[in-house]
């Protein structure tokens, strides 16, 4: 079993080319679940999400082999929206949604007044925000499984930074001998680089994108080329991280042998990009636990990703067959670069 946390949402999307997608089921611990999936099974979902939350969805993710015992019903409604603008294929904003619905010619939606931004209070190291996950959920989790052998790794992808920071240090206790951890963006600041380097020092991958990188060490000017970053992060407790480079792959490091791997990104024409670092993550770690090779669990986590973005949602990567994702892994092997 490998385990993936973080947020089930729904999502509201104004993708770089094509019409809004509005009220769509996603979730960094859906695509990164998803991602895990094409490599490995079977996959976990360890989230929170509220009264609220569509039972119908919950069920589809039953229904496609997830195991959901991890995922729990707190009291009440409970605010799940994401908002996502892109203004290309690399780059996207999640705060004022009317702005960029008016440069559509289209009104707000409804259910987008009162956003704010998709992460309120997962920067904050002291509490957990409603829907964060904690040790305590897990623990719960293991328990519901008691009978069975330990998860042999566990994701956790964007939620809270105390999330990140407590969770591995539980996962642990329980026998889970991989970690991995992919920061997001409101983790990534200067001013909460102490909390970072806590969560650090519980990992064994760590894995941002270059956009967070480059937000963490603004206040840096000596850590500024991405191998520079990626040694700092490594130095710090994980054995191997990773740089998301989007459309232009991905960087890894391994800090033992200190040397570095750059993996593209699989060419296939790009839909949507919303999940497909989130689903490079859980092919990643899902690949590692798997067979142990951090070049394979780089190509296993393109390779995921390139389902991804080839649809609108998480559809087309729920969707991807093993024999498809062989091939495209095969074709990839041919382009690693040692650099």
């Amino acid at each position: 079993m490998l385990i993936c946390c973080g947020g089930l949402r729904t999502d509201y999307i104004i993708p770089p080319y094509g019409e809004p997608r509005l009220n769509q089921i996603g979730g960094n611990a859906l695509y990164a679940a998803a991602g895990a999936r094409l490599w490995h099974q079977p996959v976990a979902i360890l989230a929170r999400v509220g009264q609220n939350y569509p039972p119908e969805w919950l069920a589809e993710l039953a229904a496609r082999g997830f195991d959901t015992r991890g995922i729990r019903i707190i009291p009440g409604d409970q605010d799940h929206r994401t908002f996502y603008a892109y203004l290309d294929d690399n780059t996207r904003v999640d705060t004022e949604p009317a702005k960029h619905f008016a440069r559509l010619g289209l009104p707000l939606p409804d259910a987008l007044r009162g956003y704010v931004h998709s992460t309120p209070g997962q920067d904050d190291p002291d509490h957990y925000e409603p829907l964060a996950v904690t040790p305590e959920d897990l623990m719960a989790y293991a328990q519901a499984r008691a009978s069975e052998p330990p998860p042999i790794g566990l994701h956790i992808a964007p939620i809270s930074i105390r999330t990140q920071q407590f969770l591995p240090a539980a996962a642990r206790q329980l026998g889970i001998a991989l970690i991995s951890a992919d920061p997001g963006e409101r983790a990534m600041r200067p001013a909460l680089r102490p909390y970072v380097e806590a969560v650090l020092a519980g990992l064994d991958v760590f894995m941002p994108s270059a956009q967070e990188a480059e937000q963490f060490f603004a206040d840096m000017p000596t850590v500024h080329t991405p191998k520079q970053r990626l040694r700092w992060f490594a130095a710090r407790g994980p054995r191997i991280a990773v740089l998301k480079l989007g459309s232009a792959g991905a960087l890894i490091y391994e800090r033992a042998s200190e040397r570095f791997w750059l993996v593209p990104a699989v060419p296939v024409k790009v839909v949507d990009v919303t999940g497909a670092g989130d689903a490079f993550c859980g092919g990643f770690i899902a690949g590692l636990a798997s067979h142990g090779d951090l070049v394979r669990a780089a190509i296993n986590g393109a390779v995921s990703a390139s389902f991804a973005v080839e649809g609108y949602g998480p559809h087309a990567l729920l969707s991807a067959h093993a024999e498809a994702a062989q091939r495209r892994a095969t074709m990839l092997s041919k382009q690693i670069a040692i650099v």
